[in-house]
C-alpha cells in the first residue's frame, strides 16, 4: 500500500481528477467533501498528509487546520485562492508545511506532496535523541520541549525548524539554507517565512524575545542555535564578597 494522501476539498470534481493524478502516482488516496468528514477519516484512516482547501462551507480550512494539529503532526499543505501575507502567515502559525495557490497543476501539487514528505520523513530519521540547554530540553523522539516544568507546545513547523537549529547547533545557517531544509526546494527563496518563524519560536522558547540567547542572529548571515549553558552561572567567590 502505498503513502496515505487525505485529499479535503468542496469540489467534487476536482476530487475525482486529482485523485486519479495521485493514484496513478503510486499514492493511496482518501477524499472528504466536509471538514467534518475530513475529521472522522482522519479518525479512521491516519494519513500521512493531508491536502485541504482553505474556502468550505461549514468548517472552512483555518478551523480544520487547528483542529487536526490538535489530533497528529502529520504534513498538511492548503490550496487557497489567496496568496496575500496575512492568509500565509495565519496558515504558518497554525502549522501549515505548505501553499498551492489555486489555479495549480496537477505535476506541481505532487511534487510538492512529495517534497514534504521527503523532509518529515528525512527530519525523523536525522534526529539525535535528546537536547539540553540550561532549562531547555528537547527530545526529538518525543517530539516535546521543555522548559524547566513547562510544556512549551509546538506546531510540526516549528519543531522542524528547532530541530534543524540544533542539528546544526554551533553553526551559523544561512535563511535559504533553513527554507530549503524547514519547507523544501519551492520555498528556499522565501527567507521571509524563516523570520516570521523564527519570531515564533523565540516567543515560546526565550526568556526575553526581545534579547534572545537560545536562538541566536547572525548579522548579514542568518541564525544559529547557541551552545553555551543558558541558565546563570552561580557567582563566584569574590564577585559575591565583593
Amino acid at each position: 500500500m502505498g503513502t496515505k494522501l487525505l485529499l479535503v476539498d468542496d469540489d467534487p470534481t476536482l476530487l475525482s481528477f486529482l485523485s486519479e493524478y495521485l493514484q496513478n502516482n503510486d499514492f493511496t488516496v482518501l477524499t472528504a467533501g466536509t471538514g467534518v468528514d475530513a475529521l472522522r477519516m482522519v479518525y479512521k484512516e491516519r494519513p500521512d498528509l493531508v491536502v485541504l482547501d482553505v474556502m468550505m462551507p461549514g468548517m472552512d480550512g483555518w478551523e480544520l487546520t487547528a483542529r487536526l494539529r490538535e489530533l497528529a503532526d502529520f504534513p498538511i499543505i492548503l490550496l487557497t485562492a489567496k496568496s496575500s501575507e496575512g492568509d500565509k502567515l495565519r496558515g504558518f502559525k497554525l502549522g501549515v508545511d505548505d501553499y498551492v495557490t489555486k489555479p495549480f497543476s496537477f505535476a506541481e501539487l505532487t511534487a510538492r506532496v512529495q517534497a514534504v514528505l521527503a523532509r518529515s520523513q528525512a527530519n525523523q530519521s536525522a534526529a539525535s535523541p535528546m537536547y539540553a540547554a540550561g532549562n531547555l530540553s528537547v527530545d526529538m523522539d518525543k517530539r516535546q520541549v521543555m522548559r524547566g516544568a513547562e510544556s512549551i507546545p509546538l506546531t510540526p513547523t516549528e519543531f522542524r525548524l528547532l530541530q534543524c537549529l540544533i542539528q546544526k547547533r554551533g553553526h551559523p545557517i544561512t535563511e535559504a539554507a533553513l527554507a530549503q531544509e524547514v519547507w523544501g526546494t519551492y520555498r528556499q527563496s522565501d527567507t521571509a517565512v524563516v523570520r516570521r518563524y523564527i519570531w515564533l519560536l523565540r516567543q515560546k522558547l526565550e526568556d526575553d524575545p526581545s534579547h534572545p540567547t537560545r536562538i541566536l542572529t547572525v548579522r548579514g548571515f542568518g541564525y544559529r542555535m547557541g551552545t553555551a549553558p543558558l541558565s546563570p552561572p552561580p557567582p563566584s567567590k569574590d564577585s559575591a564578597s565583593g
